[in-house]
């Protein structure tokens, strides 16, 4: 039974995502990267069950480095697991790059026919360009240079607008490693690719981002998005971003805080809401808009009455509560511990129509 995993290259952009993952597998992880010495390997593999090497060079101080890094490197990785005398698999992380004839895809070439000759177990995959959040922009992903440049102000260069891109997407990547780990999938000695490939073309991927980029910066806040590669661009957009793009509201006192965390004038506003023990919020109404609370920290009793009746409706926690206009309401936390509502309206607020109004849901005669 696999329990102890090394991944090679975690710091990277995609050794950071496997480590993350197996983490979560429950795997144990040692991690190795280019500031660990090498000699660390020895002792490292010895309590090892799976190698995932993607440890690489794709920008060198010359083109000597590609082969040291990329080919010598994986040779002596394979030299000290067959020095454990066990046959622990690797997943190796080459790349399209090793159909063509430059130095970079010369030098993964390499590292393949070291594995596939080392009489291992292995798993050679050859990534395309992949995408994702954290990746590193204006180093080897067109996709993350292009977010980075709409997020900062900066021109988005397209020299080639018919050249087509096949992209892999690090989720999947990551999810395809994790299989091999798991033993879902078979050791190979033919190439492997990931399952999912998008293809666009760079004019399609600057104008695809940029509508993304608009949308956002427009009162709708959110694209229409038809199709999940069209998903995974506007996410990966979403984490070059700042703040400012949607502005939110937040407000603190003595008896909690109250957050936006997202509004859109087509999708409404979400807010959470912490209330201290004992604390009692809202006694408003609303002529228009239309409201959730769904308590899912704490203790709450949310009460409704609409303004022309007497009766007073009560729904204790867990209970989503639909709050319709011209109901006045607050919510109390009947509990021992601060408590945190997830709050929906369908229409954010807006300081020049807020449509509130006070009203107490006691009535004091």
């Amino acid at each position: 039974m696999i329990k102890t995993v090394l991944v090679t290259g975690s710091k990277g952009f995609i050794g950071r995502h496997m480590v993350k993952a197996l983490l979560h597998e429950g795997y144990e992880v040692i991690e190795f990267d280019s500031e660990d010495p090498e000699e660390r390997l020895d002792e490292d593999l010895k309590r090892v069950d799976f190698v995932v090497h993607l440890a690489g060079s794709n920008r060198p101080m010359s083109n000597a480095e590609y082969y040291m890094v990329n080919s010598d490197f994986t040779c002596r990785l394979i030299k000290k697991v067959k020095a454990t005398g066990k046959q622990i698999p690797i997943v190796y992380s080459s790349s399209i790059q090793a159909e063509l004839t430059n130095d970079y895809g010369r030098s993964k070439k390499e590292a393949e026919e070291h594995l596939f000759n080392s009489g291992l177990p292995v798993y050679v995959f050859r990534l395309s360009n992949v995408f994702g959040k954290w990746c590193k922009p204006y180093y080897n992903s067109v996709v993350a240079t292009y977010c980075q440049n709409l997020a900062v102000g900066e021109p988005l260069y397209v020299r080639q607008p018919d050249f087509e891109l096949r992209l892999n997407y690090i989720d999947d990547v990551v999810e395809t490693f994790l299989d091999c780990v798991k033993g879902n999938t078979k050791p190979s000695q033919e190439i492997l690719s990931i399952s999912t490939l998008e293809r666009i073309t760079l004019g399609d991927l600057e104008s695809k981002l940029r509508h993304f980029y608009d949308a956002i910066e427009s009162d709708e806040h959110l694209p229409k998005i038809s199709t999940l590669f069209d998903l995974r661009l506007f996410v990966t957009l979403c984490d070059y971003l700042r703040d400012q793009f949607m502005p939110l509201n937040e407000a603190y006192d003595e008896r909690g805080y109250f957050k936006e965390i997202y509004k859109s004038k087509q999708y409404g506003q979400i807010s959470v809401n912490m209330a201290h023990p004992g604390i009692t919020k809202g006694g408003h109404y609303h002529t228009y808009k239309h409201e959730k609370f769904e308590t899912v920290i704490g203790k709450t009793i949310t009460r409704l009455r609409k303004i022309d009746s007497k009766a007073i409706e009560e729904y204790k926690s867990p209970a989503i509560v639909d709050i319709n206009p011209m109901y006045t309401h607050d919510i109390t936390n009947v509990g021992e511990e601060d408590s945190l509502t997830l709050m929906w309206v369908d229409t954010p607020y807006s300081e020049e129509s807020p449509d509130t109004y006070r009203q107490e849901v006691e009535i004091h005669e």
